[in-house]
């Protein structure tokens, strides 16, 4: 891969042959420890212990863990507690897709009404919770549909709901229940996954090419199908899945055109850019993994001039249609921060854990009521109104796509379960000379086979994003050699490592890794502190407009929310359905409008920023769910002015943005800035004034 692609800061910019700085530090009388400062792990060998890329795939650079790998604690762990206690762990009662009448999924000749991606889009998400808060009734739950997925399976090898489409058999609904299948496995070490998955590829490579993945959906995913495929294959070793894996990819929608891409739907893109970087594990062709990253580039060019690490697509991206009013599903939020995931392990680059949290914190959080008992179908960074009506053609949605319901829309009404736990999932990830990377720094712990194949413990303590240290501590019961690597995001300039207590000297590298080589004893401390600055990014291509970050977070206009409740039945987009007993009196619906002025620009001059905005800190939550607008720790304090001209425009949407700088004779106003996440109405992406 070309220098200039793993350099994200022309400030540090690392010569191409030298990978690392060796710092040698003696912090034990005892024991030396070794601190060296790397972009990437070296992936000339092979992890032991866990299943990663075998021959003739190029072998990974991170390895994920079992889903039983990681305990979340902190407001991770609060946030997918109130997705159990709410929709997500509840939706097996409200949602006719997961009702156990009529439905295809429980049927081995794949007939019923209700058989299509919505229950495995949930298990995704439900029984990976379920595994990770060692729910006992979750896990029953999930393991009634995966035994079921198991058992109907039929003598061909095929499976799941016999889905036809003008006479040909579409794959793309097996395709999530395949990832739920692989979980499910990762925790039982149930080997009739391997049976089924082994028998169903072997009835996909006998389909004839005319056969395979031609219809819309499953031809633009076919990458997620070849997922499946090498996780199966590092498993088994079955040389004839690689053959699959071609036919897959020659069958899959051109994911590699430079300027274009197959269709501009927005979770298709989300999902769908990886592909050509997940075939060059099998190819090691350097053009189909720049192809994933052209991807990335070229929707964001064009789209993507918004703070939140998204685009503006609502369910199509429209040339013209790129002002930060614009919105995304919240679908393509979660298959964003998977696909970064899953690049993660394959390329070693930061900038895909950069872009993994940017969305996470920035934008997904927003999507939902604080109580995760609803969420909408779309958010934008600019949204100054969240209600039922039809904003068409201002979004390329007809209907009530802006409305907090716990019945809209069929496909992230299911999907969005997924997104925390696959998260938390991936905070840690093994690394190829067996170690440990700590890549999404989360509270929680996670507990993993290290060096010589001791298991070890490390506890993370941290309230980051919000606060700037992560504190680890190792639990082993004797002394345990390993690398552990931890992340230093981009962004962070002068990041501090200590090791029980004393600072390692090193030579900062955002966008890299300290890796510190010790002989690690129990109750070993790391301290990694992050020192977090403000920071003004500039859109030019989007009149200008500026958004203001400090560390990961990105800042939106406090809007006083005022919240109406409606009948969540009356307000759903019309393919939403529901079981008959489903009471929306339980479940309600709530539109959101602003009850203060909105239309402001920030004031702006030559000062330094800390200069021009004030950090205020305030208590950590009492409930530890920091992404609501009482609950922010932190706050940002700046001057503004109101611009009149900008106001709700003809299709009820936050109007065009004015081109920067703006004129306005408007007093100077005090202005409060809360972190984007925690704003269900928000200002991300402002104007500049004069």
């Amino acid at each position: 891969m070309p220098d200039t692609m793993w350099n994200k800061n022309k400030k540090h910019i690392v010569a191409t042959a030298c990978l690392c700085f060796s710092l040698t530090a003696s912090l034990h009388a005892q024991t030396a420890l070794k601190a060296e400062v790397v972009r990437k792990p070296d992936n000339a060998v092979r992890n032991q212990y866990y299943a990663s890329n075998k021959a003739p795939l190029q072998q990974q650079y991170f390895v994920k863990l079992p889903v039983t790998a990681v305990k979340p604690g902190g407001w991770l762990r609060k946030v997918m507690e109130l997705q159990r206690d709410g929709l997500t762990g509840q939706l097996g009662e409200i949602s006719i897709w997961l009702s156990r009448q009529d439905n295809a999924w429980l049927h081995k000749d794949g007939k019923g009404k209700y058989g299509w991606e919505e229950l495995p889009y949930w298990l995704k998400g439900y029984a990976n919770i379920g595994y990770m808060l060692q729910d006992v009734k979750m896990i029953r739950e999930a393991k009634f549909w995966l035994d079921a997925a198991i058992d109907n399976q039929r003598a061909d090898g095929d499976f799941g709901p016999l889905v036809t489409r003008h006479g040909k058999r579409d794959l793309w609904t097996n395709m999530p229940m395949l990832w739920c299948l692989q979980s499910y496995y990762e925790y039982s070490n149930d080997d009739r996954v391997l049976q089924l998955m082994s028998k169903y590829f072997k009835w996909q490579l006998s389909l004839a090419d005319d056969q395979l993945l031609e219809d819309y959906w499953e031809n633009s995913r076919g990458g997620d199908n070849i997922y499946s495929v090498y996780w199966l294959y590092n498993r088994t070793g079955e040389s004839w899945l690689m053959d699959l894996v071609t036919k897959l990819h020659n069958n899959t929608a051109n994911w590699r055109q430079t300027t274009n891409l197959p269709n501009w739907h927005n979770v298709n893109v989300a999902q769908c850019f990886r592909e050509p970087a997940q075939y060059a594990m099998l190819s090691r062709n350097e053009t189909d993994l720049k192809a994933s990253y052209d991807n990335f580039r070229l929707i964001r060019d064009i789209y993507g001039q918004v703070p939140g690490g998204m685009f503006g697509a609502d369910e199509n991206a429209r040339k013209g249609y790129d002002d930060p009013r614009q919105l995304v599903e919240t679908c393509g939020m979660v298959e964003q921060m998977t696909s970064d995931q899953m690049l993660l392990w394959y390329t070693g680059d930061t900038k895909w854990a950069e872009n993994c949290e940017d969305v996470a914190f920035n934008t997904f959080p927003a999507a939902f009521m604080p109580d995760y008992r609803s969420l909408r179908y779309l958010t934008a960074p600019n949204m100054v109104v969240s209600d039922s009506k039809n904003h068409a053609p201002g979004i390329d949605n007809n209907g009530p796509f802006l409305m907090m319901n716990p019945f809209s829309s069929r496909c992230c009404q299911h999907n969005h379960a997924a997104g925390w736990v696959y998260y938390a999932e991936n905070s840690w990830m093994a690394t190829p000379d067996n170690g440990l990377a700590a890549q999404l720094y989360v509270d929680g712990q996670v507990t993993a086979k290290v060096g010589a194949g001791a298991t070890v413990t490390i506890v993370e303590n941290t309230r980051y994003p919000f606060e700037e240290a992560v504190n680890l501590t190792v639990k082993t019961a004797k002394a345990n050699t390993f690398p552990l690597y931890l992340r230093l995001p981009e962004w962070c300039q002068q990041p501090v490592v200590k090791v029980n207590g004393k600072q390692v000297t090193f030579q900062p590298m955002p966008g890299g890794y300290v890796k510190l080589n010790n002989e690690w004893k129990n109750n070993d401390q790391v301290t990694l502190e992050l020192p977090m600055q403000l920071k003004l990014r500039t859109w030019e291509k989007n009149k200008n407009s500026v958004s203001i970050n400090r560390g990961p977070i990105t800042y939106s206009l406090l809007i006083n929310e005022r919240y109406e409740k409606k009948d969540s039945k009356e307000t759903a987009i019309g393919d939403s359905k529901w079981q008959e007993q489903a009471d929306p009196a339980k479940w309600p619906s709530f539109e959101i409008f602003p009850d203060n002025d909105w239309n402001y620009g920030l004031l702006l001059n030559e000062q330094s920023l800390d200069k021009q905005f004030t950090v205020v800190r305030k208590n950590w939550p009492k409930d530890n769910n920091p992404f609501t607008q009482t609950n922010v720790p932190i706050v940002l304090k700046a001057k503004g002015k109101q611009i009149p001209a900008w106001t709700i425009d003809q299709y009820g949407l936050c109007g065009l943005l004015p081109q920067s700088p703006v004129a306005t004779t408007a007093p100077v106003t005090a202005l409060t800035l809360v972190p984007m996440g925690a704003a269900r109405l928000r200002i991300a992406s402002f104007p500049v004034v004069r």
